[in-house]
């Protein structure tokens, strides 16, 4: 597809293009309706920068699916034969469809009507409500997270293109974090959801997100100033937050989570096999029990006792990736999907000698969930 073909070369072309190849797809694509004239002069006129207006271009085109994707890639043939080759794309001509191709309508329309799919409404989605915690000054200020303004912004932008309420906290110690935790559990707009999201950003252990009163030491006697992640769960599960049984609760956590690289050399070795044994519950039979913890999904910035990396201007990695990568497939992929495309964009990571990699966690998702938008679900705008 278009549009895939454009996202594997999104880092390149941003690398690539020139200014005056921007504008002239921009023209292509404001002459074949594909961008407004508000389009082509926010890409022009809010970017400072060659790269930046690249950037915003492709996503943009992408966000609007393949047709458009095709066009920007016909026009990029023909403007700079030189700059597609490099890129490796192909005619961006649309295939003869068959006799059984679904239109984009009849797949949204059997995405709304599978039982394997969370459920979403009109009113579901004008309830919506997520909860944005950041961490950016520290009382020790050599702890500071600096470029961490730019991921709270990006992050807070996200949220309300996917149509979420935004809760938004700045600059909380731990407890703090736990109490935001428990106020949100209780938000009146849960109730009528059809998901929530969490987003923690801050420094980090293997099972705790830091506060802004951490240390980097501290004597036998003192505290430490930490939120245990696992409390996110506890808030938000059936037993304590009932509002939210049998809805999706999506958490991103942008944090360390130990202090080791998360690259290796890598050398030719052997596993042993695992070995795991069934229990055998024999039947059970209950009423009214429910799973404690279930529609869960987490996507961590690392692996266990590695570190994630943050730009000081730019923000951090994963948070950028998920914006890149929510504004291109929210509209088409579910949550599952969306997380895949994020950790595989880590394997063209910017650096040569570091490595990351997000991690899904306690993913107990039974059904599918898509971020479906009005115009997207059948549902008329309000």
């Amino acid at each position: 597809m278009a549009e895939k073909e454009l996202f594997n070369v999104r880092r390149k072309f941003v690398e690539e293009a020139t200014e005056a190849l921007i504008k002239q797809l921009l023209d292509d694509l404001f002459g074949d309706g594909v961008l407004n004239k508000g389009q082509r002069n926010c890409v022009l006129e809010e970017n400072s920068t060659t790269e930046d207006k690249a950037r915003s271009l492709i996503d943009m085109v992408m966000s609007k699916g393949d047709a458009a994707s095709r066009k920007m890639i016909a026009h990029l043939q023909s403007r700079d034969p030189s700059l597609y080759s490099n890129l490796g794309l192909s005619s961006g001509q649309p295939a003869q469809p068959g006799p059984t191709t679904l239109t984009s309508h009849d797949i949204r329309r059997k995405k709304q009507n599978d039982r394997d799919i969370y459920p979403v409404s009109k009113d579901s989605m004008s309830s919506r409500v997520s909860l944005l915690i950041t961490n950016i000054k520290f009382t020790d200020e050599t702890s500071n997270r600096n470029g961490a303004e730019k991921d709270e912004a990006n992050m807070e932008k996200q949220l309300k293109a996917l149509g979420y309420e935004v809760v938004k906290h700045t600059n909380l110690t731990g407890k703090a974090i736990d109490d935001a935790l428990n106020e949100f559990s209780k938000h009146p707009k849960l109730k009528e959801t059809d998901s929530v999201l969490v987003v923690i950003m801050s420094h980090g252990k293997r099972d705790t997100v830091l506060g802004v009163d951490c240390k980097k030491k501290i004597s036998d006697n003192e505290r430490p100033d930490e939120f245990p992640i696992d409390n996110i769960y506890k808030h938000l599960n059936a037993a304590n937050c009932p509002a939210l049984l049998n809805k999706p609760k999506i958490i991103i956590i942008q944090a360390c989570r130990g202090e080791g690289e998360g690259s290796a050399l890598v050398r030719d070795g052997a596993n042993a096999a695992v070995v795991s044994d069934d229990a055998d519950e024999g039947n059970i039979e209950d009423d009214a029990i429910v799973n404690k913890e279930k529609d869960f999904i987490s996507l961590l910035a690392c692996t266990p006792d590695t570190v994630a990396y943050r730009h000081h201007v730019e923000g951090s990695y994963l948070i950028r990736f998920v914006g890149e990568v929510f504004t291109a497939y929210a509209q088409k992929d579910d949550i599952e999907e969306l997380f895949r495309k994020v950790m595989q964009r880590f394997e063209d990571f910017p650096s040569r000698f570091k490595r990351q990699m997000p991690t899904k966690d306690r993913c107990t998702l039974t059904k599918r969930f898509y971020f479906f938008q009005p115009s997207e679900a059948g549902f008329t705008s309000v």
